[in-house]
């Protein structure tokens, strides 16, 4: 005998769904996988190629469909279906799978990788590590992370310097590993500060050259600002008082080359990536928008 189906039900398996709560109601709309991202992004214009079927559920999983009166209690009478998938999509919570979410894991963790790779140097060759020698040094500060963090949880007392007063932690960045919420940009930025704290292969943040010019006018007066403090930098920090020539000075690693053509002074260097944008704000308020910042190479990761 044949098995009676209810008319309103819809079976889809293997997609990705978007869900919508409003008037105690939870609204459904089936996607296909990785589509919504690239939807929300502006990759993908077509509705066509983001929706499985066009269609509001209560249930994707039963093939339940939304009634009417409900979509029209919760988003309006003349609310169009379209308009209401549009809705859901723009602003419902995206429910994954397993197998996405390990996929879009992976593709964190390698643009991650990728990243730090390109940022980091040996610090006596100043040349990049491969991909796979961050990967494995990242892995060895994973494996240590637990134990950091259990050990920094704890309520013992700091070490304490000749004179009892307490000593900084210098090693104080954690790195437990790839999450797939946060930005790969974000988490690049803590694996290199939890590398260049913890050490597991010798490592130090590739310098950017850069070509500042000032006018000569202003180099032998009193800085009046303090620069800000670099990204990494942990001190409370006193203002420092000189020139402004010294201050800028005090910003480059190593000079390359200094000279004056003119009215103007010029100086090519190397400097510590954080320390750019304190460089660049100390000489436009000192120099009134006369001095320049220029990148000449945004990581210098070998010298000839």
């Amino acid at each position: 005998m044949p098995i009676n189906q209810p008319s309103n039900q819809i079976k889809l398996t293997n997609v990705s769904l978007v869900r919508l709560k409003k008037t105690k109601k939870r609204f459904e709309i089936a996607c296909y996988k990785n589509k919504v991202l690239e939807w929300r992004n502006g990759i993908e214009k077509d509705l066509d190629n983001v929706l499985q079927i066009n269609n509001v559920f209560l249930n994707v999983s039963k093939g339940q469909t939304a009634p009417s009166a409900d979509l029209a209690k919760a988003f309006g009478p003349k609310t169009s279906t379209e308009d209401i998938i549009l809705e859901i999509l723009a602003k419902g919570e995206l429910q994954v799978g397993e197998k996405e979410r390990h996929a879009q894991l992976e593709r964190v963790h390698n643009e991650v990788v990728g990243i730090v790779a390109s940022k980091l140097v040996d610090p006596k060759t100043k040349r990049v590590y491969t991909t796979g020698m961050i990967e494995k040094a990242l892995d060895m500060l994973s494996s240590q992370g637990s134990q950091a963090q259990a050990a920094g949880s704890g309520t013992g007392t700091p070490a304490t310097g000749e004179e009892g007063e307490a000593k900084p932690k210098t090693k104080e960045h954690v790195w437990t590993g790839v999450i797939a919420t946060k930005s790969a940009k974000s988490q690049a930025l803590e694996a290199m500060k939890a590398l260049i704290a913890y050490q597991p292969i010798p490592v130090a943040r590739a310098r950017m050259r850069l070509r500042i010019t000032c006018p000569t006018s202003v180099l032998k007066q009193a800085a009046k600002t303090a620069g800000p403090k670099s990204a990494d930098s942990n001190e409370e920090g006193e203002e420092k008082k000189g020139t402004v020539k010294d201050r800028i000075l005090s910003y480059i690693e190593q000079v390359e080359s200094q000279d004056v053509m003119g009215s103007e002074w010029e100086v090519t260097g190397f400097v510590e990536p954080g320390a750019f944008k304190g460089l660049g704000d100390f000489i436009g308020g000192e120099t009134k928008g006369q001095g320049r910042v220029e990148v000449l190479d945004m990581a210098v990761t070998h010298e000839d």
